[in-house]
């Protein structure tokens, strides 16, 4: 969620945990809607994988779905709590695929199933760099590619990514929910 901090100081905590499970329950609907899997809820926002048992085209599909399905789901969020909010709820989401460590981690009860790596911290930077170009989602060439998708309607970018020597080609698209995606 973009800009919580200042939803947040002004509403009663009772208010802010009510706004987050409804944000979450939207996310959350979006991402197994569109097959994948919600990895964790971190403060505001929401880790999801895709293609854990699936091939790198219909993983990358599943997660552009899904971002067009919170897009989708944000706005209808915006609308019931258009009472509660001083300004709508904005969402940044950033789009990666390759290679991770999929695994139980974690320690006794917090154990779960996770992925780290490479591509993990890239979809996080990606996520955090759509406040820079204001836009909803950022999404790498990569997944573009694997998911056979014409890039011609999207601004396109080369970035350079914390941690990485080599900069990124990526897709700059304003609003998510106008992804015109094939039919499943």
């Amino acid at each position: 969620i973009r800009a919580f901090t200042s939803i947040a100081e002004k509403k009663l905590p009772y208010d802010v945990v009510f706004i987050l499970n409804q944000y979450f329950k939207t996310m959350g609907k979006a991402v197994e809607v569109s097959g994948g899997k919600i990895d964790k809820f971190i403060g505001d926002g929401v880790m999801a994988l895709f293609g854990i048992q699936k091939s790198p085209k219909e993983a990358c599909l599943s997660a552009l779905r899904a971002a067009r399905s919170m897009s989708e789901g944000i706005q209808d969020l915006n609308f019931h709590l258009k009472e509660d909010l001083e300004n709508p709820i904005k969402i940044g989401i950033g789009i990666h695929i390759g290679k991770v460590i999929l695994g139980d981690m974690g320690y006794a009860d917090s154990k779960s199933i996770t992925a780290i790596g490479d591509s993990v911290n890239t979809a996080s930077r990606l996520e955090g760099l759509n406040k820079d170009f204001q836009s909803e989602l950022l999404v790498s060439k990569k997944v573009l590619d694997f998911a056979e998708l014409d890039s011609i309607n999207f601004i396109s970018e080369k970035v350079n990514i914390k941690g990485r020597k080599e900069p990124l080609s990526i897709f700059i698209i304003k609003n998510a929910s106008q992804l015109n995606l094939p039919l499943i």
